[in-house]
């Protein structure tokens, strides 16, 4: 078995987006891969992609559609590493974790509009909308600090 020595590999641009509805509950996914792990949605930035079009372009992959208005932008930048045991199988091995974006935006449609088949390569099984809170309950351990972060960052947002 080889070993990574993450030290010297690059964190990934990513960002990661806090869906809010009317109640103030966000979105998440069950990962298709990981059944009983729960996200809300996230993805890879492109090289000189702008936050905004990523945004987009990742919720249309993820969940189908783009009726969403951003509502904040975070300032800092949160970076999380992935455990020894996912260095090889995620990215070719190329980067230790991903350092992300964090964007709160509101949906804009109806539970109907959700079509988590709408891209070739589906990421997720199922869905639901949970308080932020929550999510620490679901979400894979390893990111769990990442997203007490979001937490903090978010929660003047919920009407809870």
């Amino acid at each position: 078995m080889t070993i990574i020595d993450k030290s010297n590999l690059p964190y990934r641009p990513c960002v990661g987006i806090a869906l809010f509805n009317k109640n103030g509950h966000v979105f998440v996914g069950e990962r298709i891969d990981t059944p009983g792990a729960w996200q809300m949605p996230q993805g890879g930035i492109d090289e000189g992609e702008d936050i905004k079009v990523a945004v987009m372009r990742e919720l249309k992959e993820e969940i189908g559609t783009d009726k969403v208005e951003i509502i904040k932008i975070a300032e800092e930048k949160i970076c999380y590493d992935l455990p020894d045991e996912l260095l090889k199988k995620l990215w070719n091995g190329q980067y230790r974790g991903q350092t992300q974006t964090w964007v709160a935006a509101c949906f804009l449609g109806t539970d109907e509009d959700i079509a988590l088949d709408a891209d070739d390569h589906p990421e997720f099984s199922s869905w639901q909308w949970v308080p932020l809170e929550k999510t620490i309950e679901l979400i894979v351990p390893f990111k769990q600090d990442t997203y007490r972060k979001v937490i903090k960052l978010f929660k003047s947002l919920t009407t809870e």
